[in-house]
């Protein structure tokens, strides 16, 4: 029976086998698999099996789901081993049962690079560094980490403060798009919504007033 080994930040918190021919995937507690991240869509896609076969549909998600990397457009057909990529969560692919017991395994691991959200504080560092390495990265113009950079080295990062502003910031194949979770957010000076916007060299992002970041990109 196929199923589904779920991580955060590469830890496995649970798996789940699809037994049904509909199986959904979202924030919302009333989902078949519930994923708990402010980057997740209420209801932000669902697994269709067809006899042996398992297709992924996005359900016009905010912030895309993503196969191996790739932005899925409709349906697609998964392959054993496919990692799903939605919001901070990554979701291994097992074809079989008896491949779920790699799920720790080495080669397992070696997919690690596709996960998970990053916040404000989590170790900037030291300004020019990144941009040495061509990482994009935003750039903190104010605030306690003024001079100190974020690098967007992930598929979605989350920035700003639980209670006051929170915006994310996700990689799609080369372009990055910045939408507002919480509270007060700005592009530019204009306000941010949901839907989410692409980000150009030098954008200015400001969140709840406080913290201003600029997107840098070489």
């Amino acid at each position: 029976m196929p199923k589904m080994i779920i991580s955060i930040d590469g830890t496995v918190i649970g798996q789940m086998a699809l037994a049904k021919d509909r199986t959904t995937l979202g924030r919302r507690a009333y989902n078949d698999i519930v994923l708990d991240n402010l980057a997740v869509s209420g209801e932000h896609a669902v697994l269709h099996m067809r006899g042996a076969e398992v297709e992924i549909e996005d359900l016009n998600s905010t912030n895309g789901t993503y196969v191996n990397a790739i932005v899925v457009q409709k349906q697609q057909k998964l392959k054993d081993n496919d990692v799903i990529e939605i919001g901070g969560c990554r979701l291994h692919f097992r074809a079989r049962s008896s491949a779920a017991a790699d799920a720790g395994s080495p080669r397992g691991a070696a997919r690690g690079d596709y996960a998970a959200s990053v916040p404000l504080s989590a170790a900037p560092t030291e300004a020019g560094a990144l941009l040495e390495l061509g990482m994009p990265a935003l750039r903190v113009l104010s605030g306690t980490d003024q001079g100190q950079e974020v690098p967007l080295q992930k598929v979605v990062t989350t920035i700003g403060k639980p209670g006051v502003a929170v915006a994310v910031v996700t990689r799609r194949r080369q372009s990055y798009m910045a939408s507002t979770i919480m509270g007060g957010v700005t592009l530019n000076g204009a306000p941010l919504g949901a839907e989410p916007v692409g980000l150009q060299e030098g954008d200015v992002l400001e969140l709840g007033g406080a913290t201003r970041m600029q997107f840098v990109r070489v």
